[in-house]
């Protein structure tokens, strides 16, 4: 397999799901080995933060890449779309903190990618191999990775109110086709009765109706409902794949989460990038130590 860029500049604009704030998104083709690399053009300086573990600076509620004190916030949706379309390479610019929320999923951002293209580099694509299990517990939560030939994800969340209850997927294969049919297009969620305390600690300023699933105490409050029966965790599995996409490599392995999210998410992706640089032999890395890591006082997920 060959590493793949988009074969046009395409850009939109938004609101920024937790600024509140307008935002205009410019995709641009970059070159083989580059990586992703997000552009915060809105300074005097523009600075380039490469999507990397190494540049991840918070999970809390979003993920959120830096450099010093220059972040770009909530960038797990748009890496979703490019991992999932097999996108290895792109400049993305933005001039805000934060990418557009769009309506609360990946499908807009699929939609950019279509339209622009996809061009073929000649250079080979990375792949990490995982050939010894790793996995991450905390309490009740946990996420671990299996070897397998390719990326597949069981998911479970488990909440206590009956509108989301305890929703799992088992053993999907994730390729191009299941990543835009059955994830592109399931939206982030949240809980009405929490609005107040999240527009205090200055997130969610930007979130609406249009662009989050918003539950109440007995319904789903969006006009048309669910696009999915069980698209909670399905977002959920949208995000895992936002996150691994930091580690710039196509991962070959079965990633099992029990409650997961994007702390937990990330601690799988910094023992994978542990791994790499340790084991990496040619344009193929294998995990090849069994690990288990157990998590104490991790903090909300």
């Amino acid at each position: 397999m060959r590493q793949r860029t988009i074969a046009e500049k395409i850009s939109c604009t938004g609101i920024g799901l937790h600024t509140g704030k307008p935002v205009q998104l410019t995709l641009q083709p970059a070159r083989a080995e580059s990586g992703i690399v997000f552009v915060r053009t809105d300074l005097t300086h523009p600075v380039e933060i490469p999507a990397t573990p190494a540049t991840l600076s918070r999970t809390h509620l979003a993920t959120a890449i830096g450099c010093g004190d220059v972040t770009v916030d909530t960038v797990e949706h748009l890496l979703a779309a490019l991992y999932g379309l097999g996108i290895d390479n792109a400049r993305i610019e933005v001039d805000g903190p934060e990418i557009p929320g769009m309506d609360g999923s990946a499908a807009p951002f699929v939609f950019l990618l279509r339209a622009a293209g996809v061009f073929v580099q000649g250079t080979p694509r990375r792949t990490l191999a995982v050939r010894r299990p790793i996995e991450i517990r905390d309490g009740d939560r946990s996420i671990r990775i299996d070897p397998a030939r390719e990326l597949r994800v069981s998911y479970a969340i488990d909440f206590e109110t009956p509108l989301i209850g305890r929703q799992k997927l088992c053993d999907l294969v994730i390729d191009e086709a299941c990543f835009e049919r059955e994830f592109a297009r399931a939206r982030t969620f949240g809980f009405a009765d929490q609005v107040g305390a999240l527009w205090q600690a200055g997130r969610a300023r930007g979130a609406s109706l249009d662009n989050t699933v918003v539950l109440g105490d007995d319904r789903v409050l969006n006009r048309g409902g669910l696009r999915f029966p069980d698209e909670f965790v399905r977002h959920k599995v949208l995000d895992l794949l936002g996150d691994l996409a930091l580690l710039g490599s196509r991962v070959r392995g079965h990633i099992r989460v029990e409650r997961g999210g994007h702390s937990l998410h990330q601690k799988l992706v910094a023992a994978l990038a542990r791994v790499s640089i340790a084991e990496r032999s040619g344009s193929e890395v294998r995990a090849l130590r069994p690990q288990s890591i157990r998590l104490q006082a991790m903090g909300r997920l």
